[in-house]
């Protein structure tokens, strides 16, 4: 039974709360409608390319406070790319590159100097916010360059055609899905997270290992930034505040332990559906902001507690 729940139990989640928002009469026709469902798949995809960074961080045993702050920053960076007249083809790897810089940072600090990923982390969201708001003269970067504007939309909001932004989010999903599972690199991120002194004894250079986990975490940061970007058509570096606590709670939610060791991507991408369905229903529904956040706090509380029973029931 309790492996029955481990592994459905995202789903069930799911189900359950599309459910909860569909009682009532006055929001039901339009929260269970194509638009609807294709604006939350549109909402999950910066959440879903963050967490597929982030899984990597907590599958090895770490933490990432700062993927909100880099959502921004790189927001604000390729926004700036295209006003001085880059093309997409090139703002994008620039982008990407940057975000995982920042990763490497974090990585390096982390593995190399044996700091704890908490502080670090937390150090490094001021400063890519303070950065960002700096680069921007504290102001939104508007462009003209309409390169990206189609990724997060489609030109009919009502037939069943998804923006190419979400396919992007299902091709990497799997990409990282087999790259945990079938490659060594992804099987010594398990280790670390199980027991980072076992696997040094067993040959795994740990140090380097998780400074390449936070930069690859990092570019997808980088990549959820982009898509921020598109989303909005502008970078503005006030965004994406607190967006790390519905990345992380979306791992948890998953079925990933914050104690390491465990985890999975497609249990990610559940836990990231679930948390854009809670913020649309909510909104749907009418309730203010405050109570949105009051609500996704007790999840987040919810998802450790299930983590920690997880824990206990473990062998």
């Amino acid at each position: 039974m309790n492996k029955v729940l481990a592994k459905f139990g995202p789903f069930l989640g799911l189900l359950l709360v599309i459910v909860l928002f569909s009682i009532p009469g006055e929001v039901r026709e339009y929260f269970l409608s194509v638009p609807n469902f294709k604006i939350i798949l549109t909402q999950t995809v910066i959440v879903a390319l963050a967490a597929l960074g982030m899984t990597l961080i907590i599958v090895s045993g770490g933490i990432d406070l700062s993927a909100g702050s880099v959502i921004a920053l790189s927001s604000v960076i390729g926004a700036l790319c295209l006003k001085a007249g880059w093309s997409a083809w090139l703002m994008v790897p620039a982008v990407i590159a940057c975000g995982a810089f920042l990763g490497a940072l974090n990585g390096t600090a982390i593995a190399g100097l044996r700091m704890t990923p908490f502080i670090i982390t937390l150090g490094m969201m001021g400063i890519a916010r303070g950065a960002g708001k700096w680069m921007a003269n504290n102001e939104t970067v508007n462009y003209t360059n309409p390169a990206i504007n189609g990724w997060m939309t489609t030109a009919d909001p009502f037939d069943f055609s998804m923006p190419p932004g979400a396919w992007v989010t299902v091709a990497l999903a799997i990409a990282v899905a087999v790259f945990m599972q079938r490659t060594v690199f992804g099987r010594q991120i398990f280790a670390i997270g199980s027991n980072e002194a076992t696997a040094r004894l067993c040959g795994v250079n740990t140090v380097l290992t998780k400074a390449l986990i936070y930069t690859l975490a990092g570019a997808f940061f980088g990549l959820a930034g982009l898509m921020q970007l598109a989303r909005l058509r502008q970078g503005d570096p006030t965004v994406a505040i607190g967006l790390e606590l519905d990345i992380i709670a979306a791992v948890i939610i998953g079925g990933a332990s914050l104690s390491g060791g465990s985890g999975s991507i497609l249990g990610t991408m559940v836990g990231a559906l679930i948390m854009s369905v809670l913020r649309n229903g909510s909104q749907q529904m009418g309730w203010p902001t405050y109570f949105q956040e009051i609500m996704i706090g007790v999840v987040i509380i919810v998802a450790v507690f299930l983590d920690r029973l997880r824990a206990q029931r473990r062998p």
